[in-house]
């Protein structure tokens, strides 16, 4: 089943829409697309990472120096990144903005991606990191801009779970 073009560029064209401009990026399958779009953007600075948690030192320095930026990661991406989420991002206010593809939930056929998926919900939860779950693409630009606004206005990191549903054909 292939990734939505469609709704990978509703992706980049709402991220871009919310005034980001740097985004921190690791390749996952689902995401190449969106990734590809950010780098084509010369209006938009695409930074690809060795290591996930990479993305919240690049999402404090584009903070500091006032520039609105994203982080887009797998999930298993994001359970890497947890202790510099924690000890940079909440412990300094950082407005830490994570897209996360959610992988291995209902309709995610590759069974290496099981664990990340049964635990990033509750680690969200338990690190009292808000979060929405991004399904469809009627609700995209309403959910990001909502989350945007939550990590800008309490300076402290939230997630956007970008589901099979909305990240693949149907």
């Amino acid at each position: 089943m292939p990734v939505s073009q469609a709704n990978s560029r509703l992706l980049y064209q709402t991220i871009k829409a919310c005034g980001i401009r740097i985004v921190s990026a690791l390749p996952e399958s689902w995401l190449v697309p969106v990734i590809g779009m950010i780098a084509a953007d010369p209006e938009m600075k695409l930074v690809q990472m060795a290591k996930e948690e990479e993305g919240v030192g690049i999402s404090a320095g584009a903070h500091f120096a006032g520039v609105n930026s994203a982080m887009i990661v797998p999930n298993h991406g994001f359970l890497a990144a947890i202790n510099p989420i924690v000890s940079l991002g909440q412990l300094y206010k950082i407005p830490l903005l994570m897209f996360i593809a959610y992988r291995g939930t209902f309709g995610d056929p590759y069974p290496w991606h099981t664990p990340g998926g049964t635990v990033t919900e509750p680690l969200l939860r338990t690190l009292r990191v808000p979060y929405e779950i991004l399904d469809a693409p009627s609700t995209l630009e309403c959910r990001v801009r909502g989350a945007q606004t939550l990590a800008e206005a309490s300076l402290l990191p939230v997630a956007l779970l970008l589901k099979h549903e909305l990240m693949m054909e149907a």
